[in-house]
């Protein structure tokens, strides 16, 4: 479902320096709570809001907001997948994942997608507000608690040698733990390989175990911290 503000009074009073946002959640109630929240500042303006990944893509083309408040478990296509998406087609826009998942899975793959900020639904009203403020600098925000998380586990995978856990890796694993890294669930793995989806989590049990991780996060924080796949703002894979 799509939502587009009317063009009425407050659209043509606008200020140029006024930063429109679009909504991006399936819970309706969410939507128009944050939409009445932003739409009392000044210098936000709501110019629409959408259900699913599909229609804030086609929000975006209609409005071309400057920033987009993205939940990640939305019907169809999902909040990561949508970011990746836009990101690609329109590196300058600013997202600004808002949800409920604490997990640095979820961090990992909305930063591998493109995503400006990662805030969590419990947030203050106003760290929401001066967030959108600050990615429409260029500035990137994550929650301080997913951040230590982050950092520590960066920390503990890059204190592994590489010449110790590098070195026994072949090509194709090689390539399996880029395309973790870059935030592909198995089913797009499986499907970028051409192989069965059981196949791909097999790979990625001996994979893991050959690494010395636990599960994908620290798998894929092990590539970053290695240099395999350089982080970029647009979010694009540079392999």
């Amino acid at each position: 479902m799509l939502t587009v503000a009317e063009s009425g009074s407050n659209m043509s009073e606008a200020k140029p320096d006024t930063i429109t946002v679009a909504l991006a959640d399936d819970h309706v109630l969410f939507r128009q709570a944050l939409r009445h929240l932003l739409d009392s500042e000044n210098d936000i303006h709501v110019v629409g809001e959408a259900s699913d990944g599909r229609a804030i893509q086609t929000l975006v083309e209609q409005h071309q907001p400057d920033v987009i408040l993205m939940d990640i478990n939305m019907p169809g296509i999902d909040g990561v997948t949508a970011t990746r998406e836009l990101k690609s087609q329109l590196p300058d826009i600013r997202i600004i994942i808002l949800t409920m998942f604490s997990e640095d899975g979820h961090v990992i793959r909305a930063v591998r997608a493109g995503a400006d900020a990662y805030l969590l639904k419990n947030s203050e009203s106003s760290r929401v507000v001066d967030a959108i403020r600050a990615v429409r600098r260029g500035e990137s925000i994550i929650e301080p608690q997913l951040a230590s998380k982050l950092l520590s586990e960066f920390r503990r995978v890059s204190d592994v040698r590489e010449d110790d856990s590098m070195g026994g890796l072949t090509s194709r694993e090689m390539d399996l733990l880029r395309l973790v890294a870059s935030g592909m669930s198995n089913k797009e793995i499986a499907q970028h390989l051409s192989l069965a989806e059981s196949t791909v989590k097999n790979r990625l049990s001996l994979l893991f175990e050959k690494l010395g991780v636990k599960d994908r996060t620290q798998a894929a924080i092990y590539a970053l911290s290695h240099g395999l796949i350089p982080l970029s703002r647009d979010g694009e894979e540079t392999y």
